[in-house]
């Protein structure tokens, strides 16, 4: 089988479609993966060849700021950044800078099925062109079907200037659905979803996936483990906030800050705190009590893979829908941005230690995890 995966070129959405395409490659598939030249670095490790389509996540957001007199989605409510950035971020600006080279990759390659994530607008037109069959691979929640109509709305002339009708949902749910997140932390997909296949979250192995040596000689004490991720990590004092709150606590604290990020810049360090710039979180996870995080999907659907109770400090994007869906489940704890201080962060970390229901509804979600299909049964599957 010939398989064209494609991705928006961001480390959030690709990395979570990389164990399915690695499956893929493993049982013998002719596998191509094709995102923004500057993502192209993120798939080295899937074992499919790895082309570029587009000029990249930065012409798009050149694009929609040329339009804008400030900053693109500044000031809006958490609630609004998804229905702000998807239809102008990712459906307009995102699928017109795809298409043509997409379009012409898949000509050229011929796939049987293309595979693509929920923001990858121009794969559904490229795959209704073709006449092959589409594969949605979702990367977190669903996003609500009201927004994805109105994406529709913007997509309608670019479909029609191809020769086709915009399809309801702008195609997303026009295949098979392959949806990552365990039931309980899921929404309800629209009737139109008919073919919905449930897989397993699993990280894809690193090369380098070991504890640096910092961390080697901790004391026995449990691990909180602190990130903001690669993207939403430009706010420091939050990492000041954990420091500050965790000084005095009985725990080791682990902060990775990103590449972007200098760990000297946090100052002088309480004594059971360690800031690194990356850690992999497949060394580090098993070793951990509890987890704070920013409410990414690939993060918390790790920590809930290794049954951990969480503290989450929504940044954007759907960290915000994640944080509440974390919370509804019992499995974590939910501070808004602007209300993270360093007691918070103490009283909140003290309370998903210490009371044994957060550990037991991760657990339970960590449960559902591991019933759900690995990667390769799902890759087995989309042969027929």
């Amino acid at each position: 089988m010939k398989v064209l995966v494609t991705v928006v070129p961001q480390a959030g959405h690709v990395y979570p479609l990389l164990p399915l395409t690695k499956a893929l490659v493993e049982q013998g598939d002719d596998v191509v993966l094709a995102t923004g030249p500057d993502a192209m670095p993120l798939a080295a490790d899937s074992g499919a060849r790895v082309t570029s389509v587009g000029k990249g996540f930065d012409a798009w957001w050149q694009a929609l700021s040329a339009r804008t007199r400030g900053i693109p989605g500044d000031g809006l409510a958490p609630e609004r950044v998804i229905p702000y950035f998807l239809p102008r971020l990712f459906a307009e600006a995102g699928a017109v800078d795809m298409v043509d080279d997409l379009l012409a990759l898949a000509k050229a390659f011929a796939p049987d099925v293309i595979v693509h994530d929920g923001f990858t607008f121009a794969a559904p037109l490229v795959a209704a062109l073709l006449g092959v069959r589409s594969v949605h691979h979702t990367i977190g929640s669903p996003v609500d079907v009201a927004t994805l109509e109105i994406c529709a709305d913007v997509l309608s002339p670019l479909w029609r200037s191809m020769g086709r009708d915009v399809p309801p949902f702008a195609g997303i749910y026009s295949g098979v659905t392959v949806d990552v997140f365990p039931p309980s932390l899921g929404f309800a997909f629209p009737a139109i979803a008919t073919d919905v296949r449930p897989m397993r979250p699993t990280a894809l192995p690193l090369r380098d996936a070991q504890l640096p040596p910092s961390l080697a000689d901790l004391p026995e004490r449990p691990i909180v483990y602190g990130t903001l991720g690669t993207m939403s990590n430009t706010d420091t004092s939050i990492f000041r906030a954990i420091l500050e709150g965790l000084a005095d606590e009985p725990v080791n604290v682990v902060l990775t800050v990103g590449s972007n990020n200098d760990p000297a810049e946090l100052g002088p360090l309480p004594p059971n705190a360690r800031v690194e710039q990356f850690v992999p979180q497949a060394a580090l996870l098993p070793h951990c009590a509890a987890v704070i995080h920013h409410a990414g999907s690939g993060t918390m659907l790790g920590a809930l893979a290794h049954r951990l109770p969480q503290l989450a400090i929504p940044q954007g994007a759907d960290n915000f829908v994640n944080a509440r869906l974390l919370e509804s489940a019992g499995a974590g704890r939910l501070i808004p941005p602007g209300e993270v201080t360093g007691e918070r962060v103490r009283v909140d970390v003290r309370a998903i230690l210490d009371d044994a229901r957060y550990r037991a509804n991760a657990s339970r979600v960590g449960d559902e995890i591991a019933r759900m299909p690995p990667p390769r049964q799902v890759a087995t599957g989309l042969r027929s």
